[in-house]
């Protein structure tokens, strides 16, 4: 199976790359953001078919009972606040009838690898701004639920994927609680750790 795995730094899959290399996965490094990931995407993927691509990296969460380091999938991604105020109220682009905010993982037509099922769904929002204001993140809550992630480049993965009509999944480990920024509380040598550790299971099982 053609795999390409996608993260925004190298960091994110470092400790994976000897394994990526091993089991000839290509793999792309984007840059942070929206704009970075669907450039360097667009770019990357002319000329080239893959079975099946995966965005990996770290998030924050909206959920205080989850746990830092704990992976998980994401069925649906949105780009945060794409559309319109109207005074007090905010029209999504959808409802604006220009384009689309959310973008969905598309499985393949065979089955992954267990390592694969074995992981929870959650949805998430894509940012261009990390939230730290009790109010925005209240809002957040109130309108979206608690099992939210955020990240800066999943739903422009999602995109550049469906676009190209390519199966894609997201995987993401959490580095941190969305809250009143506080970096201490945050544990990124964690998240890295278990995300790759996934990651170097999941790209080994897939090749088998």
């Amino acid at each position: 199976m053609k795999t390409l795995v996608v993260a925004a730094t190298e960091l994110e899959i470092a400790a994976s790359i000897p394994t990526l290399i091993e089991t000839k996965t290509d793999y792309l490094v984007t840059g942070v953001g929206m704009l970075a990931t669907g450039f360097a995407l667009g770019q990357y993927l002319q000329g080239k078919n893959y079975d099946l691509m995966i965005n990996v990296g770290i998030a924050g969460t909206f959920n205080p009972y989850h746990k830092l380091g704990s992976i998980f999938k994401i069925k649906t991604d949105r780009v945060f606040e794409f559309g319109a105020e109207n005074d007090k109220d905010f029209i999504p682009i959808d409802n604006l009838g220009f384009g689309n905010s959310v973008f969905v993982e598309t499985l393949p037509n065979w089955s992954l690898p267990a390592e694969f099922y074995e992981i929870p769904y959650t949805d998430a929002i894509t940012v261009n701004k990390s939230h730290g204001s009790e109010d925005s993140i209240s809002k957040i809550k109130q309108e979206h639920g608690l099992t939210l992630l955020e990240s800066m480049e999943g739903a422009a993965f999602f995109y550049a994927a469906n676009k190209m009509r390519i199966p894609c999944v997201q995987v993401r480990s959490i580095s941190n609680l969305v809250e009143k920024r506080n970096v201490e509380n945050w544990n990124i040598p964690l998240a890295v750790k278990e995300l790759n550790s996934w990651l170097e299971r999941f790209v080994i099982a897939i090749q088998q």
